[in-house]
């Protein structure tokens, strides 16, 4: 578990050096266009819609860690091809390439966290997981700002370079891990394939998570660097300054609050704690509207902002223990693969139709922007109590499981092997 934290970080690492400054590599230090720019934010979206349905089938059959070396590989020689690109064709190649590579490491890790975990301890090692891969991505980004120089490709290189490293360092890393034993299905037959995709389907309670995480990351990461940002600086008239400030109060947010919110999230339904997100961002889509729509000072505003970007954060520190570790229980065993991958697809379609829908919304429609995105996050908890209907006690409230063992006077098996 160590092991795969450490792994979480340094792709986080490795991908702040670049993701910030992917668009301006391409469309001015490239010279390639605002065009062709776009299309590669694009192609990572397609790269990472096209591998995820395989993605899980392989995690299933092979285990998690074979695929997570093919894509790190991946992932670096696409991150190193990108800082060597000179023309459109490749560029767009090697963004697909890392970004495959980036899509597929997302279940992969997720389902060596669940095999490596008890049910007892994987909210609080997905809440790990999370503030690491935050605090690599701020350090990073931090890191890659003071090494870019506009005026100089070969900055953008080593910045790539950097990256690509990262992923081989991982994959050293992980090379040494040693997974516990967990179900596969190797020997399954080829329509078995079909067989798992209409068994996830058929599970009412994962489709329901399916539409509630979807409605999560559409209102929510979706708009952070699109809908909101444009709002904010269309409507309420930040700085860009001002704009870098908030998304550092959202990973200031979660990294000082993670490990306080996961002892508070630990002890409570998970379907209310989701709930309970979306009124808080209900609150914070509020602030951005009297940053936009209100009519006091700039420094109000701006105020207001920042804190709409940390009670994002706040929420998204709570659902970080919540709604991963939700997928692994909902999942039958040696079916954790499929249902992060499936998971992981959802998120991003979620992540290619926010920022389409939230963009043009955001800089030109301001009042209508704040209230389908207040009302999406309203829709949260709706959507949230619904799905506790549906769970089970054990999946709504994890912590049952071990105090049933005590409550029977059933020894754990650490105290029987001892």
């Amino acid at each position: 578990m160590r092991r795969i934290h450490v792994g979480n970080a340094l792709s986080a690492f490795g991908l702040g050096f670049t993701v910030p400054y992917l668009y301006v590599y391409v469309a001015q230090v490239r010279g390639l266009g605002s065009m062709t720019a776009g299309l590669v934010l694009a192609v990572f979206a397609v790269a990472a819609l096209i591998v995820l349905p395989f993605a899980g089938r392989a995690i299933v059959r092979r285990g998690p860690l074979p695929v997570l070396l093919a894509a790190l590989v991946s992932a670096a020689l696409g991150s190193l091809s990108l800082g060597l690109a000179g023309n459109a064709t490749a560029v767009l190649l090697a963004a697909a390439a890392l970004g495959a590579g980036q899509a597929v490491m997302q279940p992969a890790l997720a389902t060596m966290i669940v095999d490596c975990s008890a049910a007892d301890t994987r909210s609080r090692a997905f809440a790990t997981q999370f503030f690491l891969q935050n605090l690599g991505l701020g350090v990073g980004g931090l890191i890659g700002g003071h090494l870019v120089d506009t005026t100089r490709v070969s900055s953008f290189t080593l910045l790539f370079a950097i990256e690509a490293a990262m992923f081989l360092v991982l994959v050293a890393v992980m090379a040494t891990v040693r997974m516990p034993h967990s179900p596969r299905m190797e020997d399954a037959p080829a329509p078995s394939a079909r067989g798992g995709w209409k068994q996830l389907l058929g599970n009412r309670a994962m489709v329901q998570l399916s539409v509630l995480g979807f409605v999560l990351f559409f209102a929510c990461y979706g708009q952070f660097e699109s809908g909101l940002s444009a709002f904010g600086v269309e409507a309420a008239g930040i700085s860009t300054s001002a704009l870098g400030t908030a998304l550092a109060a959202n990973t200031l947010m979660i990294v000082v609050a993670q490990f306080a919110v996961l002892k508070f999230v630990e002890r409570r339904r998970r379907s209310r704690v989701i709930a309970a997100v979306g009124l808080i961002w209900a609150v914070a889509w509020v602030a951005a509207g009297y940053a936009g729509l209100g009519h006091g000072s700039q420094e109000m505003a701006t105020a207001a902002f920042v804190s709409t970007y940390a009670l994002f954060g706040l929420g998204e520190a709570m659902l970080s223990p919540t709604v991963a570790p939700l997928v692994a229980d909902l999942a039958p065993e040696g079916m954790a693969g499929q249902y992060n991958s499936a998971f992981a697809l959802v998120k991003q379609l979620a992540l290619a139709v926010g920022p389409a829908v939230g963009g043009p919304m955001g800089a030109s429609l301001h009042a209508p922007y704040i209230v389908t995105f207040l009302l999406f996050s309203l829709g949260i908890t709706a959507l949230a109590l619904r799905l506790g209907r549906r769970l089970t006690e054990v999946q709504d409230q994890p912590w049952l499981r071990t105090s049933r063992v005590v409550a029977r006077g059933e020894a754990p098996a650490e105290s029987l092997a001892a």
